[in-house]
């Protein structure tokens, strides 16, 4: 069945001849397809329903919003109230305390809006050069402008010329790389550094002992912004904490979120801005002329309160860190299998299962839907293991069992 919509990141000739995967519909940790087939989500959407599917409490919250008032500009002194009620709480669990809360339509919107703070905070400062921003290896940003020239990822960058100028990529897993940058441009030149705590639509790499806390007192050292993008890891997928900023106690100057805000039900992001970076902006005069206007929606401010009502009522948070454990005890038998290299897990409900032979993805993914698995992969074939915080230890292993049998249809 061929179709009029061009999808994201597609083969869109091999789309025309098989058809598109159509889900119909999902509860929980399952989807089912138009044909009433169900698969175990092992993605959550693409990293974001942590909640899980078919959270009627989300969609009732959002349906009186915008019977009330669907939305309103929030540019000037406007803007509805509930994206000011959400603000406030959203700023009871920043991982720096006093944050601003900037409120855009999706991560990919919530890099550039980072990006452009952090160049016009230094222009602010008396420090206009202060333009280099630096991103790693293996590091996806979303595909805006910014976000696309800080890829670490070449072929989400091959074809596009430059995007943005004063961009740079360092070595994703050697602290010495950024202060080797540093050292060669000058610290008068670098805005910021923008860091995944852990390294997610590349492949799902966890960071090497030390690093985070290493590349972090690095940029203190030298005046670099320190820009935590947790578009993937926020509210509440590593575990334990809200967000991984706050389990590796890296107190950055920017967060960048999405996803788990809502939990994809509506697209909304917002991006966390600490007290001192939001100074000179509040201290009168100064307008920043930047903004969306479906930023801070009031519908998906009303998504967002109740996706954040039922994380707390069921401490998913906490369950987020159970399925860490779960995870790494499941997949781990994976790693013996001839067509896997390595298994990658044990921070958060976050883990791949790196495939020996990267070009047999297709064939993988497609194995995983006939066994029941709706599944994707990331990076260089490495299957990614993102479920929903509301996944039971049973669910985990099954899911394991699962992969480990559509996996040895791989071997010949």
């Amino acid at each position: 069945m061929t179709s009029t919509l061009w999808h994201g990141f597609a083969d869109m000739g091999a789309v025309s001849a098989n058809g598109p995967f159509a889900i119909a519909r999902g509860e929980g940790v399952h989807i089912w397809d138009t044909e009433g087939r169900q698969y175990l989500d092992s993605t959550a959407g693409l990293w974001f329903t942590n909640v899980g599917h078919g959270r009627t409490e989300i969609g009732d919250a959002v349906g009186r919003q915008l019977g009330t008032l669907a939305h309103y500009s929030g540019f000037g002194d406007i803007a509805p109230a509930i994206t000011i009620e959400l603000a406030e709480r959203l700023g009871e669990i920043a991982p720096v305390p006093g944050s601003k809360v900037f409120f855009t339509s999706g991560g990919s919107d919530s890099i550039d809006t980072a990006a452009k703070l952090a160049r016009r905070y230094w222009h602010e400062k008396g420090q206009p050069d202060k333009k280099l921003i630096v991103g790693r290896t293996k590091a996806y940003h979303g595909m805006h402008v910014a976000g696309t020239a800080l890829s670490g990822l070449p072929p989400n960058r091959d074809g596009y010329g430059e995007l943005m100028a004063d961009a740079a990529t360092i070595d994703w897993d050697d602290a010495k790389s950024l202060l080797g940058l540093i050292e060669r441009v000058g610290a008068d030149s670098v805005a910021a550094f923008f860091c995944e705590p852990v390294i997610g639509a590349g492949g799902v790499y966890l960071p090497p002992e030390g690093y985070l806390s290493e590349i972090r007192q690095i940029c203190r050292d030298h005046d670099v912004l320190f820009v935590a993008d947790e578009v993937v890891t926020g509210f509440g997928r590593i575990g334990g904490s809200w967000f991984a900023s706050q389990r590796f106690d890296l107190a950055p100057d920017m967060v960048t979120t999405a996803k788990g805000l809502t939990s994809g039900y509506v697209p909304m992001g917002a991006v966390f801005i600490a007290p001192h970076i939001a100074e000179p902006f509040y201290s009168g005069g100064v307008w920043w002329r930047h903004g969306y206007t479906y930023g801070g929606h009031a519908g998906a401010a009303a998504a967002a309160m109740a996706n954040l009502d039922i994380i707390e009522r069921e401490g998913l948070v906490g369950e987020a860190a159970r399925i860490e454990s779960d995870l790494h005890t499941a997949l781990a038998p994976l790693a013996d299998h001839v067509a896997v290299s390595e298994v990658r897990s044990g921070i958060g409900a976050i883990a791949a299962v790196q495939l020996a032979d990267p070009a047999t993805a297709p064939a993988a993914v497609a194995a995983l839907r006939a066994h029941g698995v709706s599944g994707r992969a990331a990076g260089q074939g490495a299957l990614q293991i993102s479920p929903a915080f509301v996944m039971t230890t049973e669910q985990v292993h099954e899911l394991a069992q699962r992969i480990g049998d559509a996996l040895d249809h791989l071997v010949p």
